[in-house]
């Protein structure tokens, strides 16, 4: 499968080195990465070098709305004619071609995902049980010995209500809103709160 494109539609960089960030970006590369795996997981499953993937991805790219465009984003300049070969299995694109439907198909599954807020906020919301998050402390190597917490761990709780602002939030790359929500999922740790301001990973589950 190309991701190319759509692999780092966040503002965030969902594939970069965490280190110790702020916990608002640690909680927007979670939400990236469970979108790109919600993206994922509802996509096509063939290969697009097989006859019913590239099959699948033609019809999808013809019939829904951008998706000549983003066959022409991905490099694809063929004529309507030949698309229609490909769609129908008449004639196989080149190998670098496919990978451009590829590419195409991704980039236009992840912004019809994006633009269709709802269903990712649903999945987060799971009908009001919410999702669980974990929280992984700093990487306290780099931290003076005698100034290290020693009592830092994982922490893992279910969060609920935050979800929609969430997912509004990246959208619209909100840093600010993001910054008070993750105030409000740490203050959940009492005493701890300021020891998770500055996190490095934060994973979200069922």
């Amino acid at each position: 499968m190309s991701t190319d494109g759509w692999k780092n539609f966040g503002r965030y960089g969902a594939d970069g080195d965490p280190g110790n960030v702020h916990g608002k970006i640690a909680l927007a590369r979670a939400l990236e990465d469970a979108l790109e795996r919600m993206i994922i997981e509802g996509g096509i499953k063939s290969p697009v070098n097989t006859r019913r993937g590239l099959g699948a991805r033609m019809r999808y790219l013809r019939t829904t709305k951008g998706g000549a465009q983003a066959l022409a984003d991905a490099g694809v300049t063929a004529t309507p004619a030949t698309v229609r070969a490909w769609a129908n299995g008449k004639q196989q694109p080149r190998p670098a071609t496919r990978e451009a439907i590829d590419t195409a198909y991704w980039n236009l599954r992840a912004a019809n995902v994006l633009a269709n807020s709802g269903a990712f906020k649903q999945h987060l919301n799971r009908g009001g049980r919410g999702s669980k998050i974990e929280i992984h402390p700093i990487n306290q190597q780099p931290v003076d010995e005698n100034r290290r917490r020693d009592n830092l761990r994982v922490r893992s709780f279910q969060v609920r209500y935050v979800w929609d602002d969430a997912v509004d939030a990246l959208t619209t790359g909100d840093a600010g809103k993001l910054e008070e929500i993750w105030d409000d999922i740490i203050s959940e740790l009492d005493s701890d709160y300021g020891a998770y301001q500055y996190v490095s990973h934060v994973g979200l589950g069922a």
